[in-house]
């Protein structure tokens, strides 16, 4: 089962978070996501957990628990749409040529 953790705390570490989750059995993967330019975390991540009932109770239990000073924002994972893929938000750039005064 893939979870995600929101609102993490930006000092907690991979191995903090895979000892909150391995309290409810066995954790095969941790990732906090972080800026490929600065490596900070940007506040959440994912824990990838073998047994689909170990992550229910793991999600039910640290949803809206305190770690690192924060409270925790846990669900399961959705996976991407295959529209996301690739999909870039945002942009700066101006498009036409038009002026601006």
């Amino acid at each position: 089962m893939n979870i995600y953790v929101g609102n993490l705390s930006y000092q907690v570490t991979e191995d903090e978070l895979r000892l909150a989750f391995e309290s409810f059995g066995q954790v095969d993967s941790v990732k906090i996501i972080k800026d490929k330019y600065s490596g900070q975390s940007k506040g959440f991540g994912f824990v990838e957990m073998p047994s689909a009932e170990e992550g229910r109770t793991a999600i039910n239990d640290l949803n809206g628990k305190e770690l690192g000073g924060r409270t925790l924002n846990v669900n399961e994972a959705r996976p991407r749409s295959e529209g996301d893929r690739g999909k870039r938000s945002g942009g700066g750039g101006r498009r036409g040529g038009g002026r601006r005064f």
